[in-house]
């Protein structure tokens, strides 16, 4: 590094410390295959060290399960002396965390390189980077947006110590109806949503819009669209710890299972992408006021649909997620599109031929923000390259027309994706590998445990 980059360095660390003196903590994390953040805390006095210098974390964080376990068939552990890569900072990310102690805590978002400073192929954050370069060598950027839903809960059990949802603020009831677009409920929120913005304001995350969603304590954040795809996912990543902590700090719980309650809507993250050309032209909006008739579009969704079925493990990164397939709850059950229709998995919205995108539908909440983000855009790279063109248009309402047709099968959706070789070339075949060893490990843990519901139906009468 050379001595102005080094100084730089020095300044932007120097120049936080000093903005923030109450800071005696920074929060090195990164983001590992389930999204879960991982990391180190550190003295704040050793900030300028970590952006010279980077840290060091095991390449057995990306083959960590849910439960903070090493998975031995990644191939990442103790077969290869469970070795340690070098993690770098994000430019951007470097903010306080507002809602913790007395805003004595910093935060600080990182990626994993090789010691070369090649990047390290299991790292989620690099593979998006790497697909963005194709669409570069396209001379295309992408525009991208994010939408989280999400459940607030009681930290209190019920009676069966099940979740629920949780007391109002304002009546102390709990709510047990749907009310989508709830002013009334949004008022009763508003102390936590109020925090929420402020929070994010704070950390420079674009937060937009927060709404109520169509199930008791359910909500939704969504994040303004930017031409930087990198930090779309990092400011999603961001976003759901400022929510989960904001929330802690109210006395509820955060959770973006996909399907929290098995009787009610489960939780999404959409994704609108649009495409611009090196003289900023959506070129979606290459047919003017005829909004499906772009060749650019149409050949967009065409990728989208024929690698659906197969990214389903991707999509559907875990047991709970194919949980939230079910008919009826505006969840995509077949590979369509259409025009402002929301019972399609790519839809379309209304609007100026300007903000012409494409919505997809089909993840869960708790999916990975990078490997989403990645998965989309190398399906439209390959429908464009590939001149893929799209089946009609639904009109109408899609689940009346199109049998169920994508995968509620956890061990299907792996298969699946092990034997698709685009996705296989995008993403890379060794992440491919250790993605599908890490979910094949965890499906193999939730097969050692009884449910009571197993219990309550098999125990006496077979």
């Amino acid at each position: 590094m050379s001595s102005a980059n080094n100084s730089d360095v020095q300044n932007v660390a120097s120049d936080f410390l000093d903005s923030h003196p109450d800071i005696t903590s920074i929060d090195l994390l990164i983001s590992d295959l389930n999204g879960v953040i991982r990391g180190k805390r550190i003295p704040s006095d050793n900030l300028g060290k970590v952006f010279e210098k980077g840290i060091y974390l095991p390449a057995s964080v990306f083959a960590l399960d849910i439960n903070g376990n090493t998975v031995e068939e990644t191939g990442l552990g103790l077969s290869s002396g469970d070795g340690d890569r070098v993690c770098r900072a994000i430019p951007g990310t470097l903010n306080p965390v507002t809602w913790m102690n007395n805003n004595q805590y910093g935060q600080l978002l990182m990626t994993m390189e090789e010691m070369d400073g090649s990047p390290f192929f299991a790292d989620p954050r690099q593979i998006l980077r790497r697909i963005l370069e194709q669409f570069s060598d396209r001379g295309l950027t992408p525009v991208v947006a994010l939408e989280l839903e999400f459940y607030l809960v009681d930290r209190l059990r019920d009676e069966e110590n099940l979740i629920q949802p949780p007391q109002s603020p304002c009546s102390g009831e709990r709510a047990t109806q749907s009310q989508l677009y709830s002013v009334l409920e949004l008022d009763e929120y508003a102390e936590f949503i109020n925090d929420l913005q402020s929070a994010a304001q704070a950390q420079g995350l674009p937060l937009d819009t927060v709404l109520k969603e169509c199930a008791p304590g359910q909500f939704e954040a969504n994040l303004i669209h930017t031409d930087d795809a990198l930090s779309a996912c990092d400011h999603s990543v961001l976003l759901k710890r400022l929510i989960k902590g904001v929330a802690l700090k109210h006395g509820f719980e955060a959770t973006f299972m996909a399907k929290p309650y098995g009787l009610e809507a489960g939780s999404g993250t959409h994704v609108h992408v649009s495409l611009v050309d090196s003289n900023g032209h959506n070129i979606f909006a290459e047919n003017g006021d005829e909004p499906l008739e772009s060749s650019a579009l149409q050949h967009a969704v065409g990728g989208l649909l024929e690698l659906m079925p197969d990214s389903m493990a991707l999509l559907a990164p875990n047991l709970n997620s194919f949980r939230r397939f079910q008919e009826g709850l505006y969840v995509p059950m077949a590979p369509t599109w259409g025009y402002d229709n929301r019972s399609v998995a790519i839809r379309v919205p209304a609007g100026p031929k300007e903000a012409r995108r494409i919505e997809h539908r089909v993840a869960g909440a708790d999916v990975n923000p990078y490997l989403l983000l990645a998965t989309v855009l190398a399906s439209i790279h390959h429908g464009l390259t590939q001149q893929i063109a799209p089946a009609e248009p639904i009109i109408g309402n899609a689940y009346d027309q199109v049998a169920p047709q994508l995968t509620n099968s956890w061990t299907q959706a792996l298969h699946l994706l092990n034997n698709n070789r685009v996705l296989g070339e995008q993403l890379g075949e060794d992440f491919i590998e250790v993605f599908i060893a890490n979910r094949q490990a965890e499906r193999a843990e939730t097969m050692r445990e009884v449910s009571a519901m197993e219990y309550d139906w098999y125990l006496r009468h077979v």
